[in-house]
């Protein structure tokens, strides 16, 4: 076919064109890939792999209201397996060698390290669940696991363990002890975005030793944690709480949290990116009890994130693509001197009265501020060290005195003669009585065919005297002329028998009265109102309760929701996150004349009464009143009487 030469020109200029572009765009690819983007490229084509891992933050500290330290950190070192380094799962034999020569290594130096198996071998050498691990024992006989029956025994466990792992030619405590490294590594849900972490806080000689002979151990390296920190840890232990590794129930709880968060459609992703820092690894801490629990959304930081490059030649590099926040720092009330005081105080007390007694004696002691419910001093005795706490409990668990549990918020008692007071002011101000009203006590009261008793026959006494005295005959008199329904009332206002609000778990006690003994299905008779108007009766009320009612008394009726947590500020204490402020939880609507009688006659306690050898040498100005409630308790088979002895001041 015949072309004419105008045409074929064209045809060549436009081939022509199409080539030079083509050239052209290669010539800049190849410049973006050789010189803008080369180390990228290169880096990329010489890599094996490329992953990130977590990195945990340090936890908030937790300071007293003058900022001294009460909890703190300090660093150490964590021995974890590095999963892109560590042999797969389908190389048992190499890791079973790893895990054997560390578990000598720790064995030698006595180190612990994280066995936490539901499998252990008695003194005879058998297989055994330990108690009270029901639901462990179930996750380790699951289909995920050694897929066994439920009612497959210990042994049957151990020999299914040996069959997996290939653990034969081991000794049965060491193929346990293995097993218990693949428990937790399958458990903790091992893999390149989750290290393992075989052991914590360990010595220095054991790092060294790890890491003078890497090609013993690969894959098994060192993480600095930091770990928790005290500078006394005997001083408001109950208060400030405890730490330690997730359970799998509080995982599951805290992972459920974290996807109700995220299904949140009108999420930002700065916000996604938050809440998925916040979330927990299977082996995180958490605050398990106290001030550690109750502000574990404020005292938890925000992990970090570490990327790691491993290349064809073996190399590495590992830099942070997020770098870890702390966590904010919670400051108490607690006054850290007082708090010392109040329990060597108590201690001294309780230790007398046990040596003059002859019986174990406990307490506990509250010190509230009247004007605004700041807790500055809260003891429980007998106590434990929380720097210990991990080393101790075995012994702190089975100890019959429970020193783990915190009787100012957690226990209850008959109040005895402290509720006297709140009695008082309701005569006072219901107007069955004035201030000058006197009943006659010879020491029995007739009641409905019924006698009750004081201790002593005070003759006439009027509403201070009978404060003075603890005077029985006088406080039946008045729960007569009150009734059970009048007398609650003011003691609600008081805040008896109700939880206090302070931000740790606490009880509510018992208001004895027909609505109680109805949610029991028992009937409510005349005389219980008699014995209630003395703190017996159904009363049982919290240490925390009684010292609350107390500053009730002191500030002349305005009752405050006690607190512990003063405020909460960023890590580098630039930021305030929140600050409590004071909370009126009621006001008695009592006329201030009788507050003020109630006042002298617990002045009267302390200056002629029962308390005035205890008070001789108080510096300031003090009332008070005591209260007895006796008890019945068994002590080496046998039922001993004794008393519960408070004062509020």
């Amino acid at each position: 076919m015949y072309i004419p030469k105008k045409k074929n020109r064209t045809r060549k200029i436009f081939l022509s064109v199409i080539g030079i572009t083509m050239i052209c765009i290669y010539v800049v690819d190849l410049f973006s890939v050789q010189i803008v983007h080369g180390d990228e490229y290169r880096e990329r084509m010489n890599s094996v792999s490329v992953y990130t891992m977590p990195v945990k933050a340090s936890r908030g500290e937790i300071l007293d209201r003058n900022g001294e330290s009460l909890v703190s950190n300090r660093q150490g070192y964590s021995v974890i397996f590095d999963y892109a380094r560590f042999p797969s799962s389908s190389e048992k034999t190499k890791r079973n060698a790893i895990i054997n020569s560390l578990l000598t290594l720790f064995h030698e130096k006595n180190c612990e390290w994280n066995d936490g198996v539901p499998l252990m071998l008695n003194e005879a050498g058998e297989a055994v669940f330990p108690e009270h691990r029901e639901p462990e024992v179930l996750y380790m006989k699951s289909e995920d696991l050694l897929d066994l029956n439920d009612y497959a025994t210990p042994q049957n466990c151990l020999d299914a363990a040996i069959e997996k792992y290939e653990l034969s030619s081991f000794d049965k405590p060491r193929a346990r002890e293995l097993f218990s490294v693949y428990f937790s590594m399958f458990k903790n849900q091992f893999s390149a975005s989750s290290p393992y972490t075989f052991a914590e806080d360990v010595p220095m000689e054991v790092v060294a030793h790890i890491k003078e002979n890497s090609d013993i151990y690969p894959g098994v390296d060192i993480s600095i944690d930091s770990y928790r920190e005290y500078p006394d840890g005997k001083v408001a232990p109950h208060l400030i709480g405890t730490v330690g590794v997730m359970s799998s129930d509080e995982y599951e709880s805290k992972s459920a949290e974290t996807r109700e968060q995220l299904a949140n459609k009108n999420l930002t992703e700065e916000e996604i990116q938050e809440i998925k820092k916040k979330a927990y690894a299977m082996d995180d801490d958490i605050g398990k009890s106290g001030i550690e629990s109750v502000m574990e959304s404020y005292l938890r930081g925000s992990v970090g994130e570490k990327t790691v490059v491993i290349r064809a030649d073996g190399s590495s590099e590992e830099y942070y693509s997020k770098e870890p926040s702390s966590g904010n720092t919670v400051i108490l009330t607690i006054d850290k001197d007082i708090q010392q005081v109040t329990q060597q105080s108590l201690e001294k007390r309780i230790l007398e009265l046990t040596a003059a007694e002859g019986l174990e004696a406990a307490g506990a002691a509250v010190v509230i501020d009247c004007t605004n419910g700041d807790i500055i001093a809260a003891a429980s005795y007998p106590s434990y060290d929380l720097s210990t706490y991990y080393d101790d409990y075995d012994s702190l668990v089975k100890n019959p005195a429970s020193p783990l549990w915190d009787r100012t918020v957690q226990s209850t008692y008959a109040p005895g003669s402290t509720i006297k007071p709140v009695m008082a002011l309701a005569a006072l101000q219901e107007g069955v009585i004035d201030e000058y009203t006197t009943f006659y006590c010879d020491s029995v009261f007739e009641y409905l065919d019924q006698q009750y008793e004081c201790l002593d026959a005070h003759g006439n006494l009027d509403v201070r005297g009978a404060i003075n005295h603890s005077c029985n005959i006088f406080f039946y008199n008045v729960a007569d002329k009150l009734g059970i329904k009048r007398m609650n009332t003011y003691s609600s206002l008081f805040g008896l028998g109700s939880k206090t609000g302070i931000e740790i778990p606490e009880v509510s006690g018992v208001l004895a009265g027909p609505d109680y003994r109805e949610s029991k299905g028992l009937p409510w008779y005349s005389g219980d109102t008699i014995q209630a108007a003395i703190g017996q009766s159904d009363n049982l009320f919290t240490p925390i309760q009684l010292a609350n009612y107390c500053a009730t008394i002191a500030n002349n009726g305005t009752r405050y929701v006690p607190h512990v947590i003063k405020s909460v500020k960023s890590s580098d204490y630039a930021k305030t996150i929140f600050e409590t402020k004071p909370e009126i939880a009621a006001v008695a609507d009592i006329d201030p004349h009788y507050f003020t009688v109630v006042k002298e006659g617990m002045r009267r306690v302390v200056t002629e009464g029962f308390c005035q050898y205890s008070f001789a040498n108080v510096p300031v100005s003090s009332a008070a009143k005591t209260g007895t409630s006796q008890v019945k308790k068994i002590v080496n088979g046998s039922l001993v009487k004794g008393n519960n002895g408070f004062v509020i001041a």
